[in-house]
């Protein structure tokens, strides 16, 4: 086995949440740790599936290119369908971006706190990492990574809106960086919670694919569309970059029925609309309650919020026990907290405020 392997800390997915409220003694126990959408999945998604296991073929291999599927985002983002390839949610994207531009001895850069599987794949490519802190409203700063560039930076990972701290960046200030990053520089835009942005208009940076050579754009299907366990993301390179991964990409990845389930929701736009209107009203007023409270945290485009609380473990704690599981251990004091319903919402701003009483 290779020893860089064994030298691993492997990203740890939570406990079956079945288990752990078993486990809890609880009745009831509301996951607000992994930023999964509280409203479910659109109702097309549903007869959908349904209608695909009626008549499918599960002994055949789907369609490897998922090609329905692909004609359907390039044609909403006005794209050459060479330009996408999908994977097995977004983490297989991470992996295959990590095997085809990393080898041993390049670096990687990100910006801390941010998602840990960019850091983790690139250790598996034996790659160094180059860290650059966020400044302190959470954003990324991106004066600071230009300045840590070096001969060895392959890559730059771009979390937008960023996890956890769940800040955004504007396409004008990310077109500003790409342009000044030496061409042979990937910089990997991750568009996870894009769709959870209201603040203006355009959000995405898509359409930045087709002026720089060097950028990715990854989008997912698993948060807004609400199909976490359907794994199902994409990446969109240029034309160029895009032939080249494809040769790593497993054959048969994305299986039939979460390609059904993705058209689906992608055809739902009206459900996805709806999600986000009820996402950023109870992400306000969490905010607002924040603020009543004195409760320093980071201001949030994403469908969760990074909050500071002394001795924040616990917190999260008390609320465990109350049935509510929310996010540890991504910075000391820190803890960060999936937007839930409106139910949900005012139960813990309850909870918080007969703690802090």
């Amino acid at each position: 086995m290779k020893k860089i392997i064994q030298d691993l800390s492997p990203y740890i997915p939570e406990k079956p949440l079945n288990d752990l409220r078993d486990e809890l003694g609880l009745d009831k126990l509301v996951r607000l740790s992994a930023n999964e959408n509280p409203y479910g999945t659109s109702n097309t998604v549903r007869d959908a599936v349904i209608n695909w296991a009626k008549h499918s073929h599960s002994n055949r291999y789907p369609d490897s290119s998922a090609n329905q599927l692909r004609q359907l985002v390039s044609k909403n983002f006005d794209l050459d369908p060479e330009q996408i390839i999908f994977g097995v949610g977004l983490d297989e994207v991470i992996v295959m971006l990590s095997r085809v531009f990393l080898s041993p001895g390049d670096a990687e850069m990100i910006s801390t706190p941010t998602f840990s599987e960019y850091a983790l794949h690139a250790e598996i490519e034996q790659a160094n990492i180059q860290k650059v802190a966020t400044k302190e409203d959470g954003r990324i700063d991106f004066s600071g990574m230009l300045q840590t560039i070096t001969p060895e930076t392959k890559l730059i990972w771009i979390c937008n809106p960023n996890n956890p701290t769940g800040t955004y960046e504007t396409v004008e200030e990310i077109d500003n960086f790409v342009s000044q990053v030496p061409g042979n520089v990937m910089v990997l835009i991750d568009e996870a919670y894009i769709d959870f942005v209201t603040c203006q208009e355009p959000i995405s940076a898509m359409q930045l694919t087709k002026k720089y050579q060097n950028i990715v754009v990854m989008r997912t299907f698993s948060k807004a569309y609400g199909l976490a366990n359907y794994r199902v993301g994409y990446a969109v390179f240029a034309k160029s970059i895009a032939e080249n991964v494809q040769k790593v990409r497993l054959p048969y990845n994305v299986n039939s029925i979460a390609q059904v389930a993705a058209i689906a929701a992608f055809k739902d736009q009206e459900f996805v609309t709806k999600v986000v209107e009820k996402n950023a009203l109870e992400r306000q007023k969490m905010q607002n309650f924040f603020d009543d409270k004195k409760i320093h945290y980071l201001n949030s485009q994403a469908n969760f919020i990074f909050f500071e609380y002394p001795n924040a473990n616990k917190l999260a704690d008390y609320l465990l026990h109350n049935g509510y599981l929310i996010r540890t251990g991504l910075k000391d004091d820190w803890l960060r907290m999936t937007v839930g319903t409106k139910e949900d919402n005012a139960d813990i701003r309850k909870l918080i405020e007969n703690y802090i009483g």
